[in-house]
């Protein structure tokens, strides 16, 4: 087992460049499979999640050729398992688009249920009513959710929430369905834009993605093609909160500024200077923040997947802050380990109130989620003496190459083995 060490209280500086999104990839990667054509897919993250992902699609006798760490060739054509139960699917949340592809693709599916981060409910009922409003019959039994149809006809699906999954879901089965689809209320993240993007370069007929209506047009059959995944917004985001945090001054390449406007919008607001490029942001902090208040929503809100990172810093600025999370009830459980590094905040139900503190000081914590994780970084990388991050699996989820992008930036900041004591005094003594 590994683990983070961090000596902190040195600002971030320089450039980094972000890699493809994990949520886009996930979705993709999944819609491959749904044609007998080859599919090269550049642009991938080489991240945990991704591996068994394509670990599933390859033992369900899809080919899948690794290009390098960021490209893949996937061919289809020789699928001969519609199970899927895997030890390795159970871990991540996206198994469920599996079930998607191959219901559109082969009229029947069953796959484990999924895992992931355990930061709330997050139920998959919009999944099936999707499902069944195309015209198959779903069954929960024994772990694994079964659906299959005779055949599958175009309908009007109206989503009681914005849910990304579900909008992916059924996208992926509507596109090989009979007819027209018309999703209402569906999510507008740029990771469903990408999606439907695929899906058209593979002759999918999806218009309206990135707006709450999308109008599908069922089509006989989907062909290869070649495609680069869009940046991710979340890793882009949380370099974006670690400059700021650390008093830094750092250029985030390889992004898309406008995924990331609710961040830019806040970081601007309590204080921070965002300079914005084609294809670039650089921020710069010189000074202690203001405070602000903060509430997820769906896009183009403030994303929940950067409300650690921001409470993070946040909890290092001047002033009250409020932040409510309306997206997932659980996704609070790291404050506790906040707290221990010095940070005053009280979660009062689904909001926590922030008292900025002048800064933290280092101590062993333990990452309970992906994106908690990455906000316990930041707080190391501020905090005075050594911090150790643990369970850092989680962050590895979504994060490529994580201690190596901040040492890149500056940071005093390293990967090391749990039980391997040398490391860990080899560190303390090369950072002073």
């Amino acid at each position: 087992m590994e683990q983070y060490i961090i000596k902190g209280q040195k600002p971030l500086v320089g450039e980094v460049t972000i890699g493809g999104a994990k949520n886009a990839a996930l979705g993709i990667l999944a819609a491959a499979i749904m044609t007998d054509d080859t599919v090269f897919i550049d642009n991938l993250p080489n991240v945990s999640d991704i591996n068994y992902l394509l670990q599933a699609i390859e033992a369900i006798g899809a080919r899948v050729e690794r290009i390098n760490d960021h490209a893949v060739k996937i061919n289809g054509s020789n699928i001969n398992l519609m199970s899927i139960d895997y030890e390795f699917i159970r871990k991540i949340r996206a198994s469920y688009y599996l079930l998607g592809a191959l219901l559109g693709k082969y009229k029947s599916a069953e796959v484990a249920l999924p895992g992931g981060c355990n930061i709330g409910s997050r139920p998959i009922d919009q999944h099936i009513k999707g499902f069944e409003a195309l015209g198959a019959k779903v069954v929960i039994e024994h772990g694994m959710i079964r659906a299959e149809a005779k055949e599958l006809k175009g309908s009007h699906i109206y989503l009681d929430s914005a849910s990304v999954g579900a909008t992916i879901n059924i996208m992926l089965t509507a596109c090989l369905s009979k007819g027209q689809t018309i999703i209402e209320n569906s999510a507008r993240e740029p990771h469903v834009v990408d999606v439907a993007n695929f899906l058209n370069s593979m002759g999918a007929d999806i218009k309206g993605a990135g707006t709450d209506v999308i109008r599908i047009k069922g089509v006989e059959s989907l062909k290869g093609c070649e495609y680069s995944i869009i940046p991710d917004q979340i890793e882009a985001g949380t370099f974006m909160l670690a400059a700021a945090a650390t008093k830094g001054d750092v250029t985030i390449k390889n992004v898309i500024p406008k995924h990331l406007e609710a961040i830019t919008a806040k970081l601007e607001e309590i204080g921070a200077t965002v300079e914005e490029y084609d294809d670039a942001v650089r921020v710069i902090a010189k000074e202690r923040l203001g405070h602000t208040h903060i509430k997820t929503l769906p896009y183009p809100g403030f994303p929940t997947d950067m409300q650690p990172q921001m409470t993070a810093l946040l909890a290092l600025s001047n002033g009250t802050s409020i932040v409510t999370e309306s997206i997932f009830e659980n996704r609070f459980k790291y404050v506790d380990e906040l707290v221990r590094m010095g940070a005053s905040i009280k979660v009062e139900g689904n909001s926590a109130i922030i008292d900025g503190v002048k800064g933290f000081t280092g101590a062993i914590v333990s990452a309970p989620d992906l994106r908690a994780g990455a906000a316990l970084v930041i707080a190391g990388l501020v905090a005075e003496g050594f911090t150790i991050v643990e369970e850092i699996g989680y962050v590895e989820r979504g994060y490529e190459g994580f201690e190596k992008k901040m040492q890149s930036l500056g940071a005093n900041m390293a990967k090391v083995d749990v039980e391997d004591e040398k490391a860990i005094q080899k560190f303390k003594l090369k950072v002073g």
